[in-house]
């Protein structure tokens, strides 16, 4: 048998004679009050859908109190049209743009559930499916039909369906996986060629392209990923190019998923389960990236419980799942699906593969949304989730967040210490709201202080990374209003003769109050920069240097301190390296600093990088002039 050419259609009814039947003769076979099941978003099958919507509108008596089951609507499903109340109702398992108003009038429902669990709601006779309507490609040399773009819940609706009936389309490709049926498994086909539904969403927006940016900092060489659909996530992908060995498995195949392939990126190299293949449940995109698919061995379509089992997720080593959210509380909990008491979308997968991600050998979870609504009216960041919203994801959920202003790591820290997190990479407008209304809800401390405005905005681009003469690898960065907890590590990690010659003192402790001077900074008077390893998923504060500025004489004061097990490694000498790049790009005319006389090795250290000492009372006064000339 030669494979169907797209005008083949005699050869098609030759073949499989019994399977071919006028409209009337079809869908004479669906009866009143029957659950009709309709293929997913991209996978629609329009054609067929349109000429139900016919029959009915020629024989109105026909059919009535039918339900119409569907994932996601893209297509032209009669669900708002209130001349067809009577005939039928829509049951979405996600909102979507097409179906959210007619969700939130009370014209369709909303069945809130994992998709993982959908298959196994039809297989057992939950939901008992009269009728599948399905999209498939046109049949291989042995009879075989592809679901195509979309197997997701699909085969499983075939599998659980009374009446299966099929479009066999030329323009859906032919995917490989659990999509692959013979025909004698449906009832019914109706030959009809037609471009699917298409999908775009710009990544054009400014926001979503530094969010992106901030995500793929965090992706891993070698990773496997679960990315969902929008903007955010599709500029996530298009800074993930300069990555390797990436892999897939994901509820969702997308344009920047194909491209990825194309470059080399996703390669599956280093996946531990399905190896070399790029596993996905359905595709929304456009027509070239259904051309990527037809045929191509590289990529798996699998039904829903397979790619959204936590179990399956979690023996993914490297697991990283990408997804977004309309709100997050100053607490962690967030929601996907609602805002308030509307229905917005939906579970979707993504609880499935955040949870699975927390469980697979190195895995990570990565919330990514941006910091307000679209128009900026609105922080997506607020003190609680708006009344009436559904959690989609518990505080135990999450490990980054990551906003177009940096990322906040969630895992093991208390309420207090989440919440200066996320009041960190909150749109800066609404920080001192944020800390208002964390102050009256007794998440922080009463008298936690915030510098607003520009003066006290993280400078970001101050971020970089060094390696010391020894070979250890820093990342140097400003200090945070959240990195309380951070130094509070490291200060109590000075031995009693550090902590003497960094602040000339006895005093060993290191309260709140005391710890806010550092952490609360003007950035226009002052700099802080922490010298950081990461062992584990835990960054480690191992230096400290700072200087403040003396607007009278236009230099500034210098202090250094490093902790002891890291001292002799090039710590001190990088951090000061970079605090005079910073000083001299800032137009200042030199350092000061004021050392103890027992301090020798910092004495030293002064000395060899140029520094001129002055007898002062017990200790010395060290000047530098960045020009070589006296004050």
């Amino acid at each position: 048998m030669t494979r169907i050419k797209n005008t083949d259609w005699d050869y098609l009814k030759s073949l499989w004679p019994e399977k071919f039947a006028t409209f009337d003769e079809i869908f004479s076979r669906i009866h009143p009050g029957n659950k009709i099941f309709i293929g997913t978003a991209c996978g629609e099958p329009q054609y067929l859908v349109k000429s139900l919507v016919d029959y009915i509108k020629a024989n109105p008596r026909s059919l009535f109190d039918a339900e119409l089951i569907q994932v996601w609507n893209l297509g032209i499903t009669p669900y708002t049209d209130e001349k067809f109340s009577d005939n039928f109702r829509l049951n979405s398992f996600f909102v979507g743009e097409g179906t959210r108003r007619a969700v939130n009038r009370g014209q369709a429902d909303y069945t809130p559930i994992s998709l993982s669990t959908v298959p196994d709601l039809f297989r057992r006779g939950m939901i008992s499916l009269d009728v599948a309507l399905v999209n498939t490609s046109l049949p291989d040399s042995e009879g075989n039909v592809s679901l195509g773009i979309s197997v997701d819940i699909v085969q499983s609706a075939v599998e659980s369906a009374s009446l299966k009936i099929a479009q066999v389309n030329s323009y859906m490709p032919f995917t490989y996986g659990d999509g692959i049926l013979e025909m004698k498994n449906f009832d019914f086909i109706v030959p009809h060629d037609e471009p699917l539904l298409e999908y775009e969403d710009t990544i054009s927006h400014e926001k979503a392209q530094e969010l992106g940016f901030h995500v793929a900092r965090i992706v891993e060489d070698g990773a496997t990923l679960q990315v969902g659909y929008g903007s955010v996530p599709n500029a996530i992908i298009s800074n993930l190019k300069d990555k390797h060995h990436l892999g897939l498995h994901s509820e969702l195949f997308s344009d920047g998923v194909a491209e990825l392939m194309n470059l080399g990126v996703i390669d599956n190299s280093r996946k531990s389960l399905d190896n070399g293949k790029s596993v996905a449940s359905f595709c929304m995109g456009k027509k070239e990236t259904y051309d990527f698919l037809d045929r191509n061995p590289s990529v798996e379509f699998r039904s829903i419980d397979y790619t959204n089992n936590p179990l399956i997720i979690s023996r993914q080593k490297g697991m990283t799942a990408i997804n977004s959210a309309l709100e997050i509380d100053l607490t962690g909990q967030a929601t996907a699906e609602s805002l308030g008491g509307m229905f917005y979308s939906g579970i979707g997968g993504q609880t499935d593969f955040m949870r699975g991600a927390l469980l697979a050998p190195q895995g990570r979870t990565i919330l990514a949304l941006s910091s307000t609504s679209w128009d900026g009216k609105f922080s997506r960041i607020v003190p609680r989730l708006s009344p009436g919203s559904g959690v989609t994801l518990c505080r135990s959920d999450l490990r980054y967040v990551v906003t177009e202003y940096g990322v906040a790591y969630l895992h093991g820290k208390s309420i207090r210490e989440r919440t200066m997190e996320l009041i960190a990479i909150a749109h800066p407008s609404f920080r001192p709201w944020l800390l208002e209304e964390a102050r009256s809800l007794r998440l922080i401390y009463k008298d936690q202080a915030f510098i607003t405005g520009e003066r006290g905005k993280y400078p970001e681009a101050l971020e970089t990374y060094r390696t010391t003469r020894t070979g250890l690898r820093l990342f140097l960065r400003p200090v945070k209003i959240s990195d309380e907890p951070l130094l509070k590590d490291f200060f109590y990690s000075l031995s009693d003769q550090s902590m003497y010659l960094r602040f000339a003192s006895s005093r060993k402790d290191m309260p709140h109050q005391r710890l806010q001077e550092f952490v609360v900074v003007d950035y226009s008077r002052n700099m802080i920069i922490l010298s950081l390893v990461k062992i584990d998923e835990r960054d480690i504060v191992i230096g400290l240097g700072q200087y403040s500025i003396d607007e009278k004489t236009h230099t500034a004061e210098l202090a250094l301190v490093v902790r002891d097990d890291y001292q002799n490694q090039g710590v001190g000498t990088e951090l000061h390296a970079y605090l005079t790049y910073l000083a001299k790009r800032s137009g200042l005319l030199g350092f000061t600093a004021e050392v103890l006389k027992s301090n020798q090795p910092a004495l030293n250290i002064l000395r060899k990088l140029g520094f001129e000492l002055e007898d002062y009372e017990g200790a010395y006064e060290a000047k530098i002039s960045f020009n070589k000339t006296e004050y």
